[in-house]
């Protein structure tokens, strides 16, 4: 049991991880490394901020088109 442990550490270490450890070497290299590093994380605030704002869209649409059961009894434990 302790090799499946560590086949599980060496696949994540030596392997899936190695790109996110050039990255977190890159931001030493002044703020040019620094801008670059961070690119997973911008993006990933650029793709969140992309799907808020269309989940915001579509609950518009559904509340303009009165599709929207805001009941309070439209579950059992609420009355």
């Amino acid at each position: 049991m302790k090799a499946f442990f560590e086949a599980i550490q060496t696949l994540f270490v030596d392997f899936l991880f190695k790109p996110l450890d050039w990255l977190r070497a890159l931001e030493l290299n002044g703020s040019l490394g620094w801008w670059l590093a961070n690119v997973v994380s911008w993006t990933l605030i650029i793709v969140c901020s992309y799907y808020i704002v269309y989940w915001c869209k579509e609950l518009k649409k559904h509340q303009d088109n009165n599709e929207e059961n805001q009941d309070t009894t439209a579950h059992s434990f609420l009355s």
